[in-house]
């Protein structure tokens, strides 16, 4: 069983203590067909090393390998799909590295089991990169990223969305603000609890958040753009 304390000056300090096991699973149990849809979206404001992301990425791929097992191409996409569903933040650097590769390892190992001798470093790399995006060492208070002293930066956590609207191999990436999603959400809450439209909602009643910046690339060349 994991230890759910580090220590006792991290307690102190941050008051770290991760969720056991069971629990994990039992909260994940509540929203299992969320956690079984491959594209649905999860964030966790305080993910630690990745308790919660670790159970809902292992949900999510055995989805994906059930539908996909017998093309290594739609298993990439789609289990890329998956990872690049799941949103982290954590003020503790190395607790951020830690869910990282806690994550790509799970990914990894089905990859390697499934993809067998189609599996490449290109697509290993993509996975990487996606982490990098979608783990970040921030203040989820403050909304701020953090540095090794776990101070506020003058730099605003972002967060990138994965789709892919082709469906083909091309992926699209939209960077957001964490700020301007929750105002968005906060703002499409509003309009569906009083009913008074925004000018910036959608016909579904949702107001858009706006990006930052957007790029489209082969999802195994994801890095390229940075």
């Amino acid at each position: 069983m994991a230890e759910q304390v580090k220590s006792k000056q991290r307690v102190a300090d941050h008051g770290e203590v991760f969720t056991a096991e069971r629990e994990v699973k039992a909260m994940c149990d509540l929203v299992a067909q969320e956690c079984e849809r491959i594209d649905s979206r999860f964030l966790e404001p305080a993910c630690g090393d990745g308790n919660f992301l670790a159970e809902i990425l292992n949900r999510k791929l055995n989805i994906v390998t059930k539908k996909y097992k017998k093309s290594a191409y739609d298993w990439e996409r789609y289990s890329l799909l998956a990872l690049g569903s799941l949103y982290g933040v954590d003020i503790l650097q190395d607790n951020c590295e830690e869910c990282r590769k806690r994550l790509f390892e799970i990914w990894n190992a089905e990859y390697t089991k499934i993809c067998k001798k189609e599996c490449n470093e290109q697509t290993r790399e993509a996975a990487k990169f996606i982490l990098g995006k979608n783990i970040v060492c921030g203040n989820a208070l403050t909304l701020m990223k953090v540095d090794e002293k776990q101070q506020d930066t003058a730099y605003p956590i972002v967060f990138s969305e994965w789709t892919f609207p082709f469906n083909d191999s091309q992926i699209h990436r939209k960077d957001y603000t964490m700020a301007e999603l929750l105002n968005a959400s906060e703002q499409t809450d509003e309009i569906k609890t009083t009913g008074q439209m925004s000018l910036f909602a959608n016909e579904d009643g949702e107001v858009e958040p706006t990006f930052l910046q957007e790029y489209i690339a082969h999802y195994r060349r994801l890095a390229e753009n940075g």
